[in-house]
């Protein structure tokens, strides 16, 4: 079948909305705030060999890019044609699927025509998987929660009790766990419709032509912008902060005619005693996905783009543990990868990489009050985005994977904690002709009348988010707890009237702060994102009026005044 390509768009873009329909029927079906608040979930489409097709655009890349190879590693125990209609494969073993237990991976086959045309796939970060409540302090994986090996979670649209009974009985909020895995399962038979009214509408008995087409064009659309970078290797290497000692993560990264090699030999080994450590499936996916935004941003995510990408690590290594080393938080280690790869590549893309970021503060309560059931309550925080050759950093957003902030609403009402403060901080994004994006501080007040555990999993509180070309760091992160500084961050007995306060790292600066003009630096510093201080004392700019006498109207004439008197 030979696909035009404006049918091909068309085809391609509604395959698209329908993992939409299933990421939005996902958030309304969900019981617990990580999925349905966080949305720490991905949907994906694959193929009828379990290659990845589409994916929903909300979804974290990482997520679907691992899909694949989760779904490939479940058929070898459950051959594709030993599929019945309404089956549901499941697993949340770490070096199979999603590299930590708290994700678990859904597979469903769709049926057309009476044999499998299709799948879609599912990542979901579920409430709680038992073990114990630390997400950074293990020994092994067996502390860290239950793991279910790849199996059927539904049998020809029954539920099987046995798998069920296991995931209730080992976890904390086992209504919260099932809810939203069942909710998936419900949300995989909309989507299964919506494929069969898809092949019938174009008349396909099942979706193989379609998806050659999809991904061989992806492939020849990278490899042809990969062959204009010119051959060679570069080398990069960053240190950060682990836990209870740093790491430093290396890279060589290889262009060969259409091809891109990175091998993160060097790196440090697994940590035994920090669950920092991440699986391979996790790393490579992460490592992917740089590549992707800078060479092909337009593309959506298949697998035809990562064909052209070969990536190794040393077994043993901190970004290829070997079982059962403890992964709970490897969140820790993959969010410096891109900028590891970013700071590979800058001198070739100078325009398209972009400094690091403020990354990623989670935390979540756990507990009982008498105004509440039992609760588990997630929030993902973050802090600012780096900034590129062009841009500014963002304000406090999701990187390097989508998810949102569960609404101060929300987490009042279903546990009792209250935000006391939630706002950006001042001189937090790193310095550069184009400034990083600030931190921000959250504080919250617990309200409970007996204890409440509290996990925190901060990052950059020694090694913050460096620039690039010359641009500054971002602010370090910290915690407080009731005004004292927090170091190890096992779970907190969290006690009436106590409040925490999370300092969310700010992202780095990229170029010269000199360089940058005195317009933008006043508008910062009206905007109250840089001090009075710091546009004298980092970018050079004098004030000759206080800064609080200054509104956006006025800043044209103040920098024309700079200017003449050569401050500018």
């Amino acid at each position: 079948m030979d696909i035009d390509p404006i049918s091909l768009e068309v085809m391609w873009q509604r395959l698209v909305t329908i993992a939409d329909e299933i990421d939005t029927a996902t958030i309304r079906t969900s019981f617990s705030t990580i999925v349905g608040e966080s949305h720490d979930f991905g949907c994906a489409i694959l193929d009828g060999s379990g290659s990845g097709l589409a994916q929903a655009q909300w979804s974290p890349p990482q997520f679907c890019t691992m899909l694949p190879r989760t779904a490939k590693a479940m058929f070898e125990r459950f051959p594709i044609h030993t599929l019945r209609e309404g089956d549901v494969l499941i697993t949340n073993d770490p070096w199979i699927g999603s590299t930590h237990l708290p994700d678990y991976n859904l597979i469903s086959p769709v049926f057309h025509q009476g044999r499998v045309a299709a799948f879609l796939g599912t990542v979901a970060h579920v409430s709680d998987v038992g073990g114990h409540l630390g997400d950074l302090e293990a020994s092994d994986m067996f502390m860290e929660g239950t793991r279910v090996m790849p199996n059927l979670f539904y049998r020809a649209d029954k539920v099987d009790p046995i798998i069920e009974e296991f995931i209730a009985a080992n976890c904390r909020v086992p209504e919260m766990v099932l809810g939203d895995l069942h909710a998936i399962v419900g949300t995989h038979r909309i989507g299964a419709r919506r494929l069969q009214e898809f092949m019938d509408d174009y008349d396909l008995g099942d979706l193989t032509h379609l998806s050659s087409a999809i991904l061989s064009r992806s492939e020849g659309a990278l490899r042809e912008a990969i062959e204009a970078l010119p051959d060679g290797e570069v080398r990069y290497e960053l240190t950060a902060d682990g836990y209870l000692e740093p790491f430093t993560l290396k890279l060589a990264l290889e262009i060969r005619g259409s091809d891109i090699h990175m091998d993160f030999t060097g790196s440090s080994p697994q940590q035994g005693h920090s669950a920092i450590n991440a699986a391979f499936n996790i790393s490579y996916s992460t490592a992917v996905y740089p590549i992707k935004c800078m060479l092909v941003p337009r593309i959506p995510n298949n697998d035809g783009l990562v064909r052209p990408l070969h990536i190794t690590a040393p077994e043993g290594s901190i970004v290829n543990c070997t079982f059962p080393a403890p992964v709970q938080a490897r969140a820790k280690v993959i969010k410096h990868i891109p900028p590891l790869i970013f700071g590979a590549l800058t001198p070739l893309l100078p325009g398209e990489t972009i400094a690091a970021a403020g990354g990623i503060f989670p935390f979540h309560f756990v507990g009982e009050d008498e105004r509440f059931p039992k609760f588990a309550v997630h929030m993902l925080p973050h802090g600012g985005l780096g900034a590129t050759r062009d841009a500014d950093g963002l304000l406090p957003a999701a990187y390097p994977h989508n998810s949102t902030v569960t609404p101060t609403e929300i987490i009042e009402l279903q546990c009792p904690a209250v935000m006391i403060r939630k706002e950006i901080i001042p001189d937090t994004g790193g310095s550069g002709r184009r400034r990083g994006g600030p931190g921000q501080e959250i504080t919250l007040r617990c309200t409970a009348k007996r204890p409440v555990l509290l996990t925190i999993r901060p990052d950059l509180m020694k090694y913050p988010a460096p620039g690039l070309e010359g641009g500054g760091s971002g602010a370090p992160g910290g915690v407080l707890l009731n005004g004292e500084r927090v170091e190890r961050f096992v779970p907190i007995p969290w006690h009436p009237g106590d409040e925490i306060t999370l300092l969310v790292p700010g992202g780095g600066g990229f170029g010269d702060p000199r360089q940058r003009e005195g317009e933008r630096i006043l508008e910062d510093v009206v905007l109250g994102l840089v001090s009075a201080e710091m546009a004298r004392e980092t970018y050079g700019l004098k004030l000759d009026v206080a800064p609080d006498t200054l509104r956006l109207g006025a800043i044209r004439e103040h920098v024309a005044r700079q200017v003449e008197r050569g401050h500018g």
